[in-house]
């Protein structure tokens, strides 16, 4: 795969994943203060189900170009400085992202979700994603 396909089917899932991510925290969890709780419990409901059918998808995409970004860039983390600080950054961050993913699966399936838990990892990978943008723009300021 040519390196503009894997970027762009990088920025397009992470585009995806990261409007999600938004969605849900700014978005969704305020409005459910406001919203009776029966109507909000479909919503969130409905949204989950549609979460669960698309997002394995998307990280899919997501994750599969990003390690072929990373191999595409693999001598630039060999040689150190402040872009590979900043790319390894970048990448253990979205190792986290992916930790929170499998944790979320784990908890669902053992039926240990709760709504504080579920909170807390939306507002945990929505400063993880935060931070892996600033860190990917970042990348753009020096040179390679």
């Amino acid at each position: 795969m040519t390196y503009l396909a894997l970027l762009l089917a990088h920025l397009l899932a992470a585009l995806f994943f990261i409007g999600t991510v938004f969605f849900e925290v700014l978005m969704l969890a305020p409005i459910a203060r406001r919203v009776p709780k029966t109507a909000m419990r479909t919503v969130e409901m409905e949204l989950g189900r549609r979460a669960r059918r698309i997002m394995p998808w998307v990280l899919l995409v997501l994750y599969g170009a990003g390690l072929g970004l990373a191999w595409q860039h693999r001598a630039l983390l060999a040689a150190g400085g402040a872009p590979a600080w900043l790319l390894g950054a970048k990448i253990a961050l979205a190792l986290s992202v992916f930790g929170h993913f499998i944790a979320v699966m784990v908890l669902t399936r053992r039926g240990a979700m709760t709504g504080q838990r579920s909170r807390l990892i939306h507002r945990s990978v929505f400063v993880h994603v935060l931070l892996i943008v600033v860190l990917a723009k970042s990348l753009f300021y020096f040179p390679f």
